[in-house]
């Protein structure tokens, strides 16, 4: 019988820290994704950074599944998102494409991370209602990296205009139906 108790609370507490594990992950990724763009490995970069979206998919599931909600959660989550898919892509593409317009390529790239942080502590203190107000940071910080793949193709010119319009959409008021 001892065993068997200790192997329910063994599961509770696992099935209690899923989701902030899972989080976790996300942040993890996210600065393995920032380590790598300062290392010149971008490719691992944009993969680390695919990781921590899976896991970010999936850890406000998992908290529902589980009845885990907390405001300790939604503000971690807030974290591992804004390193995930502000800094982490935003440093990528600066590295890649806007490093060699100086002063530009930073305001821009800084612009789009403050506006990502902005929509996330939006976001935090909004009462959820089946909609998200403007771009998710996760969103805009996938298409970010996915034009990863254009480079070398289109002009550098052109991540300017994917981060001003990224930046501008994450803080609209426009309203899309969370999925």
């Amino acid at each position: 019988m001892i065993l068997i108790d200790k192997m329910d609370y063994t599961i509770k507490r696992l099935k209690s820290q899923a989701a902030n594990t899972l989080t976790i992950g996300n942040m993890v990724f996210g600065g393995a994704s920032l380590m790598a763009t300062l290392n010149g490995y971008y490719s691992y970069s944009v993969l680390f950074i695919f990781i921590a979206a899976f896991l970010d998919r999936f850890d406000g599931m998992v908290a529902r599944k589980y009845n885990q909600e907390s405001e300790l959660g939604k503000q971690l989550d807030s974290m591992g998102d804004i390193i995930s898919f502000g800094v982490a892509p935003a440093l990528l593409i600066h590295q890649l494409a806007l490093q060699d317009f100086g002063l530009a390529g930073m305001v821009f790239t800084v612009i789009y991370i403050s506006c990502g942080a902005f929509r996330l502590a939006r976001f935090n203190i909004t009462e959820s209602n089946g909609y998200f107000t403007g771009l998710p940071i996760t969103a805009a910080g996938t298409v970010l990296t996915l034009s990863y793949f254009g480079f070398g193709y289109w002009s550098p010119a052109v991540y300017m205009f994917i981060l001003l319009i990224s930046s501008f959409l994450m803080i609209s008021t426009f309203s899309l139906r969370k999925l």
